[in-house]
């Protein structure tokens, strides 16, 4: 038996989080569907790199997941909705808050149906507050939680980075964590929840070192200034062909080897110093040294030693990576009658293993199938695809 296999979800969303969050859903074993509009599916659909008319990444965040196509703006798709939540009994959705409620379709009109039910909601700035209907994209999250302020270098300023950090680590895994947190709680109580995921509320919580220096100390972390953004010896560090590595040296029985390696043992004292010219005066000496092999050569070297350095892998590298191989991160989904390679959910559990039963399907493919499953019969489809126009 699948892990989750007792979760029936109906997830609204599109983009990245709410399907993200639903993706680990389903590849632990949960029954997801997704809802689509006939009329505005969801962008992600056509987010390249396209191949065969299909989007990789929209292949990816959906795969497991059966789809319906449903016109959450007519009347009868909103009836269909509130005959599914009497089995569907989890909701993911990623609307701007109010937009549920305008469409019959809120946590309050819902609970009348089943009072057991749980109500994800992820949006950028959460449900309250002056911001509750800003648009926004990851790095604006970021940038109001702070975090960009302090990311990036001083020549330049504050750096996007090409991981979907408020997105992700704090929407989709935030969403997949509190509700766990609600079905746990109604397993005890029977008692539904509503939540509320602000990605941006998510991301200030992350800022574990730097929130907890501001609120303790007032100080206000700046580029390059802070142990991991730069401001001591903690950095990537380039060789003689153009390759970086990264060196993370920060214990001092790790450091003492690296001042070893790199020729100035006598160095090894200063692992822990918190003065801004000693910090200075090691990233240079690193720096020099660094530059004075090849990417190969320091790959060799570092290779034998244990101390918290390694080769800043290109994305190929990585998923050639025998590490990442060992850990069977890249895996093959069924697609039609091939296979397409995709990441694997992330986590090993002794007694399960994730099932990947296909890629993403064509928007509204299992609309009838869920339908009959729920209690629909033939004349109710065929009524409800006329009052769609489907």
């Amino acid at each position: 038996m699948s892990l989750l296999s007792s979760l029936h979800i109906l997830d609204f969303s599109t983009l990245i989080p709410g399907p993200f969050a639903s993706l680990l859903f389903a590849d632990l074993g949960a029954d997801v569907v997704k809802v689509e509009s006939p009329k505005r599916p969801d962008l992600m659909r056509f987010f390249p790199p396209i191949r065969d008319g299909k989007s990789a990444t929209y292949d990816y965040l959906n795969r497991s997941k059966r789809s319906v196509a449903i016109d959450l703006k007519n009347d009868s798709g909103v009836a269909v909705i509130k005959r599914l939540v009497r089995h569907y009994d989890i909701i993911i959705e990623q609307f701007r808050p109010g937009v549920m409620q305008k469409l019959g379709l809120g946590y309050d009109e819902l609970k009348e149906v089943n009072p057991s039910l749980i109500y994800c909601s992820i949006t950028g700035y959460g449900q309250t507050g002056p911001y509750k209907n800003r648009a926004g994209h990851d790095l604006n999250y970021l940038s109001v939680a702070g975090v960009a302020s302090y990311n990036g270098r001083k020549k330049s300023g504050p750096t996007p980075i090409n991981l979907q950090v408020a997105d992700i680590a704090g929407g989709s895994y935030h969403a997949v964590m509190s509700v766990l947190a609600a079905v746990i709680h109604r397993n005890i109580t029977g008692e539904g929840q509503y939540i509320d995921v602000s990605l941006t509320d998510a991301a200030f919580s992350m800022q574990v070192t730097t929130i907890a220096n501001a609120l303790l100390n007032s100080k206000e972390p700046e580029l390059e200034t802070d142990i991991f953004n730069g401001g001591t010896f903690y950095d990537c560090y380039e060789t003689r062909d153009g390759r970086f590595f990264s060196i993370c040296s920060i214990e001092p029985q790790f450091f003492t080897r690296l001042c070893e390696l790199l020729g100035f043992p006598e160095l090894g004292q200063h692992a822990l110093s918190s003065d801004p010219e000693i910090q200075h005066m090691l990233k240079e000496r690193i720096s020099a040294a660094m530059k004075t092999k090849t990417f190969a050569e320091w790959k060799n070297l570092f290779e034998i030693i244990d101390a918290c350095v390694e080769p800043v892998s290109t994305l190929t590298e990585a998923i050639d990576h025998p590490q990442i191989k060992a850990r069977e991160l890249i895996v093959d989904v069924p697609d039609g009658a091939i296979c397409q390679k995709q990441m694997g959910f992330p986590v090993k559990f002794s007694s399960f293993h994730p099932t990947y039963k296909f890629t993403a399907v064509e928007s509204g493919e299992h609309t009838e199938e869920i339908l009959l499953e729920n209690g629909f019969n033939k004349d109710e489809i065929d009524q409800f695809r006329k009052s769609q126009g489907i």
